[in-house]
């Protein structure tokens, strides 16, 4: 595996990596990850995790661009390993080394596509049209997915956007599973006294990177409409990332910023637990998800979701299933939140059906079915190499 971030980088393609390399591994499956290293943090990884020199990204600095040469002097330990095939995770230097190592191994390569992109990119060049930029995302994601053997989605919207975009390869959906296990316990009154959250208080949780495209602004401003109804209401912003000056500046600006409270990056040991746990409601806004893994975490965790079915999370929220679903207008999901936070035995039925779901989205079985994905890739192209490839394999230049 392949991927231009991992831990101590939290976002949701690190846990999907991490998840599924654990659950491959109790498969009895072996990988490898080529990740950046970002400093002492990495101390602490595995032996099969192979950290890469990093420089930081000019417009993202929690994130870390690697050296492709230093990749490639991994090749001659990768080539007597005898692995089965390349899972590249993100499409920047990760991708054009992944496709380089797979040339040169003479093995299949298979990609997740984690992030739409089309509804990312111009927030992080915004001085570049808008309709430019989603241009050269469709074509960008075109061009790559079609130089692959495979390609793993994680919900049937995201399917449909490459197959629209013209991603004529195999493409199969394959979902990050949740580690139920770990998502157990949790205590929500301790994770209140730490904030200085009165126990009774009405409180909504959001849980995640707090980047632009999570659309957070909107939550601030259903919290205006909330709070008229609900004076006492505090809506909880845990995570990190580029738009938290931001939104700070926005809450101010309307009027909430005693209503709002950002605590930063929890441990997902426990204190991301705790919490969950100390919410009464999880929210949620994005429109630009592959997937929303935060709100299955949330719902094992017994917390009725108010959220949009809004590409990746269809299909966890069109069962209907320990969630109200809204559109993205602010008077309908202030509405829903109001109804659920005055409702205590729609809400607590609710968060019982939640955590039942949850469990259908367990990530042994998602790892079986990534195993069962890996095999039929290999079936479809045979190990023996063909002509080009054993040139590039033998060093001739690509």
């Amino acid at each position: 595996m392949l991927s231009d971030v991992y831990f101590p980088r939290v976002n949701g393609v690190s846990t999907s990596i991490q998840t599924f390399r654990n659950r491959l591994a109790q498969l009895e499956h072996e990988s490898w990850l080529i990740a950046p290293a970002y400093g002492s943090e990495s101390s602490a990884d595995d032996s099969g995790i192979v950290r890469v020199p990093s420089q930081r990204v000019l417009f993202d600095p929690e994130d870390r661009r690697m050296q492709l040469r230093s990749i490639l002097q991994h090749l001659p330990e990768l080539r007597s390993r005898r692995f089965d095939l390349v899972h590249i995770q993100t499409p920047f230097v990760a991708h054009y080394a992944g496709v380089l190592l797979s040339r040169r191994l003479g093995l299949p390569r298979v990609e997740t596509y984690h992030t739409l992109f089309e509804e990312y990119l111009y927030h992080y060049v915004p001085f570049v049209p808008k309709a430019w930029m989603r241009a050269l995302a469709r074509r960008f994601s075109r061009n790559q997915c079609n130089n692959l053997d495979a390609v793993v989605v994680p919900s049937g919207a995201v399917l449909r956007v490459l197959r629209g975009y013209g991603v004529s390869v195999p493409i199969e959906i394959i979902p990050t599973g949740i580690e139920i296990e770990q998502l157990a316990g949790g205590d929500g009154a301790a994770f209140r006294v730490r904030h200085g959250i009165a126990p009774g208080r009405p409180t909504l949780m959001h849980v995640g990177r707090v980047a632009f495209e999570k659309n957070i602004d909107f939550l601030l401003r259903v919290l205006v409409q909330v709070r008229s109804r609900i004076p006492e209401v505090l809506l909880v912003i845990a995570g990190e990332g580029p738009a938290l000056k931001h939104l700070r500046r926005l809450a101010a600006r309307l009027e909430v910023a005693g209503s709002v409270l950002f605590v930063g990056y929890q441990d997902r040991k426990q204190a991301l637990l705790d919490c969950y746990r100390a919410g009464d409601i999880f929210v949620f806004a994005s429109h630009t998800e592959t997937q929303g893994l935060v709100l299955l975490e949330s719902m094992a965790l017994g917390l009725p979701v108010v959220a949009p079915a809004i590409l990746g999370t269809k299909d966890i929220l069109d069962a209907g299933k320990g969630a109200m679903v809204s559109a993205l207008d602010e008077a309908e999901f202030a509405s829903k939140v109001v109804t659920l936070l005055q409702d205590d035995v729609l809400r607590k039925r609710l968060g019982r059906e939640a955590n039942g779901y949850a469990r259908e989205w367990e990530a042994r079985r998602m790892a079986e079915r990534m195993a069962e994905f890996y095999a039929r890739v290999r079936e479809r192209r045979p190990l023996a190499m063909s002509a080009p490839v054993k040139a590039a394999a033998n060093g001739a230049s690509d």
